[in-house]
């Protein structure tokens, strides 16, 4: 009912509005790109489609649709009636390019962009690592921390086992922040699954986003196997940026593991597959015995995913777009996503 109502307010909302020239859409909500190639072609207008996951993939991969029900072709088509729409398909790394491709969609439209760290509001801060972990009974630990959505497309049944091995270590504390389908799970089991090494929080206002990043000794990364190409690692800038090290768990061959130096792995990031409980549990105690310290080299490689040099790209190619001869004379813009 909620997607229903939105939809509804959307088109309501375009229907009142006049001509634009170009119209930037995301992917989220679902399939809301389609409301945005209506409305591009009733204006004749460019339509830029910002690619920040993929559905039905999403919902097929997860199991909540059937690949060859009715409805999964018809969300199909939907998206494949967007994306042939689009002048410039922007997706977020090669995986997806890849994947929006075998839908016969053209190569040479899609860019490859990944989104960028927050470059203004995330940096190391030593006094709120402090007092962050003071305030939720952390000090003197080692903490591992997963921040983000909690969700089937990052399974966190590997890192929960994990934990569960390791609860005899009084120094080593898992920290689990965000929200998502599965973020009740993972509060039952912290709760009533005898994980007192465990701790469950909210998201974190953007202002205290720094502080609870930079708590972290070992940051962690979850890409579930089906998902490579349909939706995106993108915590793993923020935690580029700040030098932390971070265990990634998820297929060899994904964005995290593409984007890595060789001599990254077994120094700065860890690298496991699903299921390798055992594996992930002697990685957390050898880098909480051994004293885990911040990388330069890391922050060297989140450099070339800070803002300051993706968003002049993504500039560019709008830019580009709107400025083509056949473009409008009035050049405005309008935005589709939520």
């Amino acid at each position: 009912m909620d997607s229903a109502t939105f939809f509804a307010s959307c088109f309501l909302q375009l229907v009142r509005l006049p001509r634009f020239d170009a119209v930037i859409s995301m992917t989220s909500p679902p399939l809301i790109s389609v409301l945005a190639a209506v409305f591009s072609r009733r204006w004749a207008a460019r339509l830029m489609l910002w690619v920040m996951d993929l559905n039905p993939d999403e919902a097929m991969a997860a199991g909540w649709l059937r690949e060859r029900s009715a409805t999964a072709r018809l969300l199909e088509r939907c998206l494949r009636y967007s994306l042939e729409g689009a002048q410039a398909i922007i997706a977020l790394d090669r995986f997806m390019k890849e994947r929006i491709a075998t839908k016969g969609i053209e190569e040479g439209k899609i860019r490859v962009i990944p989104p960028w760290s927050h470059d203004s509001a995330v940096c190391h801060d030593p006094e709120g690592r402090a007092s962050f972990r003071r305030h939720h009974g952390q000090e003197g630990k080692f903490v591992v921390t997963y921040s983000g959505n909690h969700s089937p497309c990052h399974p966190l049944d590997t890192l929960l086992a994990a934990a569960g091995c390791l609860s005899r270590r009084q120094d080593i504390g898992f920290c689990f922040i965000g929200g998502g389908s599965e973020f009740a799970r993972v509060q039952r089991l912290a709760g009533h699954g005898g994980l007192g090494n465990v701790l469950c929080l909210p998201y974190q206002p953007f202002d205290q986003f720094s502080a609870s990043l930079s708590a972290a000794d070992l940051h962690v990364v979850v890409m579930g196997d089906p998902f490579v190409g349909i939706v995106h690692p993108c915590k793993i800038y923020n935690i580029l940026r700040l030098g932390i090290p971070f265990l990634y768990i998820g297929p060899p061959e994904s964005h995290v593991t593409e984007m890595l130096p060789p001599e990254a792995v077994g120094r700065w990031a860890h690298l496991f597959r699903h299921g390798d409980v055992e594996g992930v549990a002697q990685c957390i105690e050898r880098c909480a015995d051994s004293g885990l310290q911040r990388s330069e080299q890391e922050i060297q490689v989140g450099r070339r995913f800070s803002q300051k040099l993706l968003l002049p790209r993504m500039v560019e190619l709008l830019e580009n777009r709107v400025n083509a001869p056949d473009a409008g004379a009035s050049g405005f813009t309008a935005y589709a996503g939520r």
